[in-house]
């Protein structure tokens, strides 16, 4: 996959009149603008709140609902926590994207993980310099702090330098909450 990808569903993605934006390691390359490593993936992110207008806006899509690891049918009920996931296979070319829910209460985004971690939703996506919606990068990095995968440190450390020293405070309080040993903290001072 390429920024080419990216750019594609991004076209795909502009009568969609709800926020959404590029999720994982994705997120952390277009922030960089350069692909750093391979993605086997695509991601995106949106509010809980656009689960159903989403699926009706790509209804040649088979959509499932992913709980704990394994996909199952999704009707049109309304995806509560703890499922915050789900599989989209567009029936026409193949083309597989993994959905991400993400919370938001009283105008921020709030980490499904630990509820009194947020942000100010304003800040919570940016756009490449060709338009690509992406999450912020210390978002998609406080989700990778748990379970951390090589690719994950990988991505951690392409970007970490690069983060303004708010990002990285912001970073530091929140995994200090949510994984206080975590091996990050010691590059966040």
């Amino acid at each position: 996959m390429s920024f080419e990808q990216c750019q594609r569903m991004t076209s795909f993605m502009s009568g969609f009149n709800k926020p959404w934006f590029f999720a994982g390691g994705w997120a952390i390359d277009l922030f960089i603008g350069r692909e750093t490593r391979p993605h086997q993936d695509m991601e995106i992110a949106l509010f809980r709140s656009d689960q159903l207008i989403l699926k009706e806006y790509l209804k040649d899509w088979d959509f499932k609902k992913v709980v704990k690891g394994r996909f199952y049918p999704w009707g049109n009920e309304f995806l509560e926590l703890p499922i915050h996931e789900l599989y989209a296979l567009n029936t026409t070319n193949g083309d597989e994207l993994e959905v991400l829910l993400n919370e938001e209460k009283d105008g921020a985004w709030t980490f499904r993980r630990d509820r009194t971690i947020t942000h100010p939703l304003k800040s919570v996506w940016s756009y490449s310099d060709t338009g690509i919606p992406y999450l912020n990068p210390e978002i998609v990095l406080l989700y990778k702090v748990k379970n951390t995968r090589e690719k994950d440190h990988q991505d951690f450390m392409s970007i970490v330098d690069l983060l303004d020293d708010e990002r990285k405070q912001w970073l530091r309080n929140a995994i200090q909450l949510h994984e206080p040993e975590h091996t990050w903290l010691r590059f966040l001072l």
